[in-house]
């Protein structure tokens, strides 16, 4: 409101521009006065009510006359008008600071720069014009907007997008603070990051098959029962299947020789124990776990006298299947760096030296491999990824590539790059898009097989447009578009950022049990556990499928690196080990 003003009032070629600025200011205040009386008109009843609707009508006929004066053209204000409004603007602008109090500014501003420090903000960047950020930038900048605000419900959609992990794990503190606060804010999350959702969250609200499913307790807790319902509920139903499979066997002797000997005492008895099995199968125990009663347990009109055993199915329609790896001809490592350096050249400009990007980087890579690197925004990850890539030249150091290597490289400006090219071309689809790519190489039937596999079956990848498509589904299409190439080694750079909570896992799955090699550039903790360091949730008694076998695990190298001021080292405990670093260095920054 201030900038607003005060850009008005100091556009000495426009005189009007403060007088349209101090209108539209009142007319928001306004509206916001409106949906208050509207609010109150609808929920209050009797006189109370009658004075309320009363008073709406009133401050309707305000807004009208606001609106009116907001659609007024300028040469119909007359100069006194002009004046009169032109002098409140400014007498507007000048109260505006003595609103909040010189003592709770600094306290705004002191908490601002603290929420965007936390977020990863430089101080060389706090004092930059929005205007001037890039798309991540500012969409932290939006969350640290959210996060200022005093609030009754904080609604956060996916706020780990664009955050390394120093952001996410200041972002997990901050929240976490929040709740012992005095009249804390209810916070509703939608998030992907599995291990956000367990520190942060104490109750679960899943979205499945159009139904709300609440669930007190975190993902874990969640998981837990869900395997343990599914294993009783299963049990259940299979022995009640076998019993009312031997039950159903009598009841059709009995009919067959209550017909043949014309005994109808046999087939009334037969047709009731019929109707018996038909109404009483079914749940045998109640919610609780107690004995099943049909009117504490089933209240209404239903068909039968017991509900249905309803055992839990896995998500729906969150598949993917990954083509195996064709293997190499004669052995050797797929990617080898060696004593590599990088720095940008000088510039002719100013001859100043670059600083060392990356220095003394040693690297393989073997068929089957798992690699994780880890490392804050502005560590040289990009960097790393050009030189393996072979779209950037070391300055010093060899990097070798095997001769007969196929890479297959997830940027993580893939979506965006994907949902640019949807604009550009407006009714292109992904299976054109793959035709296009494969020039030949692959026939229709064979596309639409890959597609499948990775979740865009029939006609979602022939008829639905690059520009229709979700952020998960533009992420298969660019998954797709390495796959046909049946590459030995995947190169992934953030590529959960548009995924959500349940192809995460099945991605996490599929990479797991893959033949080839994997590199992946991630904040996700759960992925570089599950895909790198090899972990699993599975517990005892679950099926094994799509994991590795004991050969392949024999002989394949699991290795997370933290790549810090230009160096990669080993993490012996994996990404637990950049956590605790984190931890302590955020500990710092809430206490400062």
């Amino acid at each position: 409101m201030d900038s607003v003003l005060s850009k008005a009032v100091n556009t000495p070629d426009d005189s009007f521009a403060p007088l349209r600025a101090l209108r539209h200011i009142k007319h928001e205040r306004l509206k916001k006065e409106l949906f208050e009386h509207d609010k109150d008109a609808r929920l209050r009843s009797g006189t109370r009510g009658m004075v309320a609707r009363k008073a709406l009508i009133a401050f309707e006929k305000t807004v009208k006359e606001s609106t009116e004066k907001l659609e007024q053209k300028d040469e119909d204000i007359s100069l006194g008008v002009l004046a009169e409004e032109t002098h409140a603007a400014s007498d507007l602008l000048v109260d505006l600071p003595s609103q909040v109090e010189p003592a709770r500014l600094a306290e705004i501003e002191f908490k601002a720069r603290s929420i965007l420090s936390g977020l990863g903000f430089p101080k060389t960047t706090l004092e930059k014009p929005v205007s001037t950020l890039s798309g991540g930038w500012r969409m932290r900048t939006n969350l640290a907007s959210c996060l200022l605000q005093p609030a009754d419900i904080l609604i956060l959609d996916e706020p780990t997008n664009f955050l390394d992990l120093l952001g996410i794990i200041w972002l997990q503190r901050f929240l976490l603070q929040l709740r012992e606060e005095l009249n804390a804010p209810t916070v509703v999350l939608v998030s992907h990051d599995r291990d956000f959702i367990n520190i942060v969250c104490q109750e679960l609200v899943i979205l499945r098959d159009q139904t709300l499913t609440y669930f007190r307790g975190d993902l874990v807790s969640y998981d837990a029962s869900i395997r343990d319902k599914k294993l009783y509920l299963g049990r259940m139903k299979a022995a009640q299947d076998k019993q009312k499979a031997h039950i159903q066997q009598t009841i059709q002797q009995n009919m067959k020789q209550g017909k043949a000997a014309g005994d109808e005492n046999k087939l009334r008895q037969a047709k009731s124990r019929q109707k018996k099995l038909d109404d009483r199968m079914g749940m045998e125990k109640s919610a609780s776990g107690g004995r099943f009663k049909l009117n504490r347990d089933l209240a209404g009109y239903h068909l039968t006298s017991r509900a249905e055993i309803d055992v839990p199915t896995d998500e729906k329609g969150i598949s993917i299947l990954l083509p195996d790896a064709p293997d190499l001809r004669f052995p050797g490592p797929l990617v080898s760096l060696e004593k590599v350096m990088f720095k940008y050249p000088i510039l002719k400009k100013t001859q100043v030296p670059q600083p060392i990007v990356l220095e003394d980087i040693n690297l393989t890579i073997h068929m089957g491999d798992r690699v994780g690197i880890v490392g804050l925004n502005g560590c040289g990850k990009s960097t790393l990824i050009k030189l393996l890539t072979d779209t950037t030249k070391p300055t010093a150091g060899t990097v070798t590539r095997h001769p007969r290597l196929r890479m297959g490289y997830y940027s993580q400006h893939a979506v965006e790059d994907l949902q640019s090219l949807g604009r550009s071309e407006s009714e292109l689809t992904a299976l054109a898009l793959m035709t296009r790519d494969v020039e030949g190489e692959l026939d229709e039937g064979e596309l639409r097989g890959l597609l499948g596999s990775l979740g865009l079956p029939g006609r979602t990848a022939s008829d639905v447009p690059l520009t229709k498509l979700s952020g998960g589904q533009v992420v298969r299409l660019a998954l797709a578009r390495l796959l046909w190439k049946c590459p030995q080694l995947l190169v992934l750079d953030e590529i959960t950022t548009h995924l959500d909570f349940h192809t995460v896992t099945a991605l996490g799955d599929a990479l797991s049990g893959w033949n080839g090699a994997i590199l992946i550039v991630s904040h996700d903790r759960y992925l570089i556990r599950r895909v790198v360091q090899g972990e699993t949730d599975r517990v005892e008694g679950e099926g094994d499928e799509g994991s590795e076998s004991e050969q392949d695990e024999a002989t394949r190298k699991r290795t997370v690196f933290l790549l810090k001021s230009g160096i990669i080292k080993v993490l012996e405990k994996g990404v637990q080990d950049f956590e605790g670093s984190l931890e302590k260095r955020v500990e710092r920054l809430l206490a400062s």
